[in-house]
């Protein structure tokens, strides 16, 4: 690794070592030599503290197998329970049921058809009184304007009554003046 911006590099310090071939597989450094323990005690040290994949792998079966099995449990038992209640009820307590509403259908049915014919009664009873009311209305207006026009027959008779009264009083008054007044032309020529 030389270059002119790089420096002059000291192994160990700052410089990354180069990347191994692609073809090479990764080889212990030192195979065989005193630093192959520390190494190796270095990766169990590291494996131990530092990877926590094969604990945490553990942990992961663990869990899954045991929810999957308690799971599994409560689930057969709620779907076993649940079976036996479908059945329970289609078996007893559906034909309790069609059988308790058959019968109270029909009871209700009859009370039904016995408050019909109740209200319709009511109705034609209602129905009859309001006709015989609006008849007694009817005939007492007739009766009011039959009376009404005796009544104003009676006026006009009256009135023309009255004003014959007034046309002979009033020839008997102008009879009267023109007598005074001959009567005082008498009087007036002396």
């Amino acid at each position: 690794m030389s270059g002119a911006g790089a420096g002059a590099a000291s192994p160990g310090r700052g410089a990354a070592p180069a990347p191994p071939p692609a073809d090479r597989r990764r080889d212990s450094p030192a195979a065989g030599s005193p630093i192959q323990p520390i190494i190796k005690d270095v990766g169990e040290v590291y494996s131990r503290l530092l990877d926590h994949r094969p604990v945490i792998q553990g942990e992961i079966r663990y869990f899954v197998k045991e929810f999957e099995e308690k799971r599994g449990l409560r689930e057969l038992r709620v779907l076993e329970n649940l079976k036996n209640t479908i059945f329970e009820a289609n078996e007893r307590v559906l034909p309790k049921c069609e059988q308790s509403m058959q019968d109270n259908l029909s009871e209700t049915f009859k009370r039904l058809q016995a408050a019909n014919a109740m209200i319709h009664r009511l109705q034609e009873r209602e129905y009859e009184a309001r006709k015989l009311q609006a008849d007694k209305v009817m005939a007492r207006e007739e009766k009011c304007v039959a009376h009404w026009e005796e009544f104003m027959k009676e006026q006009q008779n009256k009135r023309a009554e009255v004003d014959e009264e007034h046309r002979k009083a009033m020839e008997r008054l102008k009879e009267q003046y023109s007598e005074m007044e001959k009567e005082l032309a008498k009087y007036v020529s002396f």
